[in-house]
């Protein structure tokens, strides 16, 4: 039920049972439609509220702001091999540059030399220098990826997902999110 949800829709931030977020990018939210929804089947428990409520001729309550699966949700391992992944991987810039623009994908070791579409010879890199690099080795091109491509694990891309916040955080959110931060004294 994850969607795309703008901060005026008054979107509710989804925990798993351990009120960790289930992505941080994107952000696990739902709108307010699906979370009352959920409230309603008992899936989730309500941790917050906004001050909006919603009525019946019967019936009123507050929107949830956050709320957490009664159910754990166990994380995937290894994430999916996507072109965003790859992207968030190498935090979204080029690994020969390092310019966030234009970006696209490179196969380090190229398809015609023997080299696979995997994690393990992917990386995010522009526009430019994929044209420079083209189908040459790394020493020929005298082109070198900044950090050797890898198999992330979830817990790397939420890691890089936290350097990418959304636009909009409510309140609310925030003792739920970016967990690693140095507490105020």
């Amino acid at each position: 039920m994850t969607v795309a949800v703008s901060p005026d829709g008054l979107p509710a931030l989804v925990l798993n049972a351990d009120y960790r977020p289930l992505s941080y990018y994107p952000l696990s939210l739902w709108s307010w439609q699906d979370a009352i929804k959920a409230v309603f089947l008992d899936r989730v428990n309500i941790v917050a509220e906004y001050e909006h409520a919603v009525s019946s001729p019967t019936f009123s309550m507050k929107l949830p702001s956050v709320v957490s699966l009664k159910a754990y949700v166990k994380p995937s391992r290894h994430p999916a091999f996507t072109r965003f992944n790859v992207f968030l991987r190498d935090r979204f810039q080029c690994q020969y540059c390092g310019t966030p623009e234009d970006l696209t994908f490179d196969h380090v070791i190229p398809r015609h030399r023997g080299g696979a579409t995997t994690w393990e010879n992917v990386v995010a890199a522009c526009s430019p220098c994929n044209l420079r690099k083209g189908g040459m080795m790394p020493a020929h091109a005298k082109m070198w990826p900044l950090q050797k491509p890898y198999q992330p694990t979830v817990h790397d891309l939420h890691n890089n997902g936290r350097l990418f916040p959304p636009n909009h955080l409510h309140e609310s959110w925030m003792d739920y999110l970016y967990w690693d931060v140095e507490l105020e004294p």
